[in-house]
């Protein structure tokens, strides 16, 4: 343990030498923090509206202000042509263009069935999906009040009773996240985002330091066995990720109002167990590379499939198959789901011991295979 400690104490020596690196290590974290927790939101508003109404009806001009009224539209203006409704789409000035077609006002007093044709831009797959199902449900929810303006006239001139509509009442709870908020969903996943970046490109250019500048061949002669070297290499970025964790936390928690429902001890503990995933990788990409360099390419390209693959955006349930069983070798993903679930939904170790347990066996197989290269490269 001592040569360990020795290891670690000369790393962050070297580490913090550089008043540069202190700054990225700790500020840089909080930076990127703000800059995802606003930036990345899957919240879908303000969607582009362009309309053609070729009725230019009261009733034509109720729907549209239905439409606006709901907060997810705003108005892209009018178009007057089919070369218009190109152009907004092609252009990006609408992203759904509503062509309402003649005769819609007296399709609807003489109770015929009337459409409404709606183009929307593909190439934001996202947004014209949700736009759709907007759209939907503010159509159903404008012909349901037609009707029952119509009933309460017709019951109105005949003198009956007021006519009801068999309905199913709907009482919707989200548990939580009451309201949905997406950055509640997204400040977690950059969490584990911002620490796996941060510890995999630091360990990641541990070793290769150590060949540009000359050391490597003293740490070969000391008396120190490799995987004693690459724990101590791994101690003093193990504790600056405890520390960042902290700090993100707190911003977390004081400026976004991310709650806390479960234990903050079992959250370290989970963090922990992701580090020694993070940086055990990283170390082996340390034993591959002969260049810093190397290792920074090598580091950001392993990066982007892990985010993709970790349930960061997309649902891992809604991959192929194939693609789901390789998300076993992403630790992201299990720390996705460990801090998600703790953060918002309060769960314990009863529910989330698998998830430890793969996360820390991914570790020791990735500092395992580290020691191992280490040890065979390195004479």
């Amino acid at each position: 343990m001592g040569r360990i400690l020795y290891m670690a104490r000369k790393e962050i020596i070297q580490v913090f030498r550089d008043q540069r690196m202190v700054s990225i290590l700790f500020i840089a974290p909080i930076m990127q923090l703000f800059l995802f927790g606003y930036a990345v939101n899957l919240d879908v508003t303000n969607v582009k509206l362009a309309v053609m109404d070729q009725d230019n009806s009261a009733e034509s001009r109720d729907l549209v202000a239905a439409i606006l009224q709901s907060g997810y539209f705003i108005s892209a203006g009018r178009a007057l042509s089919d070369k218009e409704i190109s152009d907004d789409l092609l252009y990006g000035k609408a992203d759904v263009v509503m062509v309402v077609p003649y005769r819609f006002a007296a399709d609807v007093a003489a109770g015929r069935k009337t459409q409404v044709q709606l183009l929307l831009d593909g190439g934001q797959s996202n947004t014209a999906t949700v736009a759709m199902g907007y759209l939907g449900k503010i159509f159903a929810a404008h012909a349901m009040s037609t009707i029952e303006v119509r009933l309460a006239a017709i019951s109105a001139l005949f003198g009956g009773s007021p006519v009801t509509l068999p309905m199913i009442n709907t009482q919707t709870r989200v548990r939580f996240n009451p309201e949905l908020k997406s950055t509640w969903f997204m400040v977690p996943a950059v969490l584990g985002m911002i620490m796996m970046i941060t510890t995999m490109l630091l360990t990641s250019l541990a070793i290769t330091r150590e060949r540009e500048v000359g050391t490597m061949e003293q740490l070969v002669v000391t008396p120190i066995k490799s995987w004693q070297l690459l724990a101590g290499k791994m101690l003093p970025f193990a504790v600056i990720g405890i520390v960042d964790v902290t700090l993100i936390l707190i911003v977390a928690r004081g400026h976004f109002g991310l709650p806390m429902a479960g234990s903050l001890g079992l959250l370290y503990f989970a963090t922990a167990d992701f580090l020694f995933a993070t940086l055990g990788l990283g170390l082996m990409i340390s034993t591959m590379a002969h260049t810093q360099q190397q290792a920074m390419f090598v580091t950001l390209f392993i990066m982007l499939p892990s985010t993709l693959l970790s349930g960061f955006f997309f649902p891992i349930d809604n991959m192929p198959v194939a693609v789901q069983y390789l998300t076993y070798v992403n630790p992201l993903r299990f720390y996705l789901m460990i801090v998600r679930a703790i953060i918002l939904k309060g769960n314990g170790w009863a529910v989330l011991a698998p998830q430890f347990g793969l996360l820390f066996l991914l570790g020791a197989i990735l500092f395992g295979v580290a020691s191992m290269r280490f040890s065979k490269t390195v004479q």
